[in-house]
């Protein structure tokens, strides 16, 4: 891998990262060099040349996963709270190089620093969550029916768990993934997105390190740099009894119906079309600040973003007008300058995206309010920067129907009582994110109820994106089912055996059965 000389102190923040050691795209730590074929990591924020990466072929996957299943019959023998140290000690790691890895998150994927600084400490709270549950793999005893016997259930680890990632959060994801199956007693195999290769090493760089010191196999943490073809391999692949896919709703049916067909296991969390429902009794300054930041926040490439904002008709105006006002204070540019709201979307195809999603609103009949449009000139060379646009539609509009990964939210008006709105809200195809501005108590209840949002995630006074690790993420519907970070999530890296015990001399059968000889 080369790397070039690079401004913004990047150069500093990749030499803490032990980037300027790595020649490698596939790796069990640093021994397993790649030979495939070439990445080119650019940064959206100024256009600039990061880093060649090599990719992992056919041959250098195969001993990636002999490495791993090697690891995995020495790890899973370890005590879960001994686990949870090395994995307590990783999460040291990370904040003493949280500055230099937020640095890189902010300049590869182009999220504001602060965003970059927020996706490590990510990092860090899912390992501080996992040291604890390493000392909670709880099973559960029954009472047998039958005298002189002793049932429980207890869980056991699955062995390697495959985690494709997205480049939207191209370390905390991954980390998730990690830090719960790492003390559940699984090795973990990791295909970053191609757009962010770097992150993966860099995070490579400290498992390595971590492991390395506490004189564990390297293969606990394995790196897999490539495109879709390696993520082929690891849906096709039997010994990955669990692929946990994080990205497009496209691509987690392919995943799906490949791991499907060998009988494993899927952890999926794909596409959002996120909504705020806005009632006549929401606080519109609460409802301005959730709906500004859920919408450009990272120029609008979450999956929790809000794409739709249900505004009811008596206030419809007053949070149109406080809403336009609000866009006309962003500020956007490098990311890296904290003055700064917005930076670049991923990479010119985006930027595609994003245009094309605006010419179908116009050709669909939308009314566009606040114009989007690329950013030239000084400061913006990569052709990567946009405005943030918004757009007076329908929610039966195909292109409101579809996830755009950008800056575009869509205003939407609904009339009578909230379960208008809630009906507007449910009708897309995915299920993610959630949320209602309100005093009412009764209009948040039944928002929370069974008869209200369908999303795996609904919040009372607060926007779309911006989750809390405590509790368990993702979304219904074809946003895949999957849930992972905090609450039992961890169950699904493991799996569940049912044991009975007979202390006694005889053996009866259970439901009374006879079956003498």
């Amino acid at each position: 891998m080369a790397v070039v000389e690079l401004d913004f102190g990047i150069q500093n923040a990749l030499e803490r990262l032990g980037i300027e050691t790595v020649n490698n795209g596939s790796s069990t730590g640093k021994d397993f060099f790649s030979s495939g074929e070439i990445i080119d990591s650019y940064s959206p924020v100024d256009g600039a040349l990061i880093a060649k990466v090599k990719t992992s072929t056919r041959e250098d996957y195969e001993k990636v996963m002999s490495a791993a299943n090697k690891a995995f019959k020495v790890w899973r023998k370890i005590p879960a709270p001994q686990r949870g140290e090395v994995v307590r000690q990783f999460g040291e790691k990370l904040r003493e190089l949280k500055e230099p890895l937020g640095k890189l998150v902010s300049y590869e994927m182009g999220k504001s620093y602060q965003e970059g600084l927020g996706e490590v400490q990510e990092m860090i709270d899912i390992c501080d969550f996992a040291v604890g549950l390493s000392r909670q793999l709880h099973g559960l005893t029954m009472h047998s029916e039958r005298p002189g016997h002793r049932m429980y259930e207890q869980y056991h680890p699955l062995g390697a768990v495959g985690i494709i990632s997205a480049f939207n959060f191209p370390v905390a994801v991954w980390a998730w993934n990690t830090a719960l199956a790492w003390v559940c007693g699984d090795v973990c195999v990791w295909k970053p997105s191609e757009k962010t290769p770097l992150c993966g090493i860099a995070c490579q760089n400290i498992a390595a390190e971590v492991l390395a010191a506490n004189k564990m196999p390297e293969g606990i943490s394995c790196l897999i740099n490539g495109d879709y073809r390696v993520g082929e391999f690891m849906s096709h692949d039997q010994r990955i009894p669990l692929v946990s896919a994080t990205g497009s709703i496209r691509m987690g049916k392919i995943v799906a119906q490949a791991v499907a067909a060998r009988l494993g296991k899927s952890l999926l969390e794909l596409g959002g079309n996120n909504a705020i429902i806005v009632t006549p009794e929401a606080d519109i300054k609460m409802t301005v600040i959730g709906a500004v930041f859920g919408a450009v926040g990272t120029a609008g490439q979450r999956c929790t973003s809000t794409r739709r904002l249900i505004v009811h008709e008596s206030v419809y105006d007053r949070v149109k007008d406080a809403i336009v006002d609000a866009y006309k204070q962003l500020r956007i540019g490098n990311p890296l300058d904290e003055n700064n709201h917005i930076g670049p979307l991923i990479d010119k195809g985006a930027v595609a995206d994003y245009q094309n999603a605006l010419n179908a609103v116009v050709d669909q009949g939308g009314t566009i309010i606040v114009d989007g449009g690329i950013l030239e000139g000084e400061g913006y060379e990569s052709g990567c920067y946009v405005k943030p646009a918004i757009v007076e539609a329908a929610n039966s509009m195909e292109i409101v129907q579809h996830e755009t990964f950008a800056p575009i939210l869509y205003l939407l008006k609904y009339e009578g009582n909230v379960s208008n709105a809630i009906d507007i809200q449910n009708n897309v195809v995915q299920g993610l994110s959630s949320a209602i501005m309100t005093g009412n108590l009764r209009e948040a209840e039944q928002f929370l109820s069974a008869s209200g949002s369908d999303c795996g995630i609904a919040n009372v006074n607060i926007g779309t994106s911006g989750a809390e690790i405590g509790g368990a993420f993702g979304g219904e519907k074809e946003t895949g089912g999957g849930r992972e970070s905090g609450s039992d999530a961890w169950k699904i890296y493991m799996r569940r055996q049912t044991n009975t015990i007979n202390y006694t001399e005889d053996l009866p059968l259970a439901q009374g059965i006879k079956f003498d000889l």
